[in-house]
C-alpha cells in the first residue's frame, strides 16, 4: 500500500510541475481583466530604431551579395 502512496505523490509532484507554465500564463492573463500580455497594436508593426536598424542591416548585406 506504501508504493502506492508514493507513486501517487510522486506523480502529483511531476503533474504540478509539468501545468506550472499554464497555470502562472492563465494567472497573468486573468491579472489584466484578460488583456493580451504586452503592448500589442491592432495594424501591426510600427516604425522604430531596432525594425529600421534592421532593415538596413538586411539591405547592406544584400546590395554586398549582389556585387559578388
Amino acid at each position: 500500500m506504501g508504493d502506492v502512496t508514493e507513486l501517487f505523490v510522486v506523480m502529483f509532484l511531476v503533474a504540478a510541475a509539468a501545468f506550472a507554465p499554464l497555470g502562472y500564463f492563465i494567472y497573468r492573463f486573468t491579472k489584466n481583466n484578460a488583456k493580451p500580455l504586452g503592448e500589442t497594436e491592432p495594424h501591426g508593426d510600427s516604425p522604430s530604431f531596432v525594425n529600421e536598424l534592421a532593415e538596413t542591416a538586411i539591405h547592406f548585406v544584400k546590395s554586398k551579395l549582389a556585387k559578388k
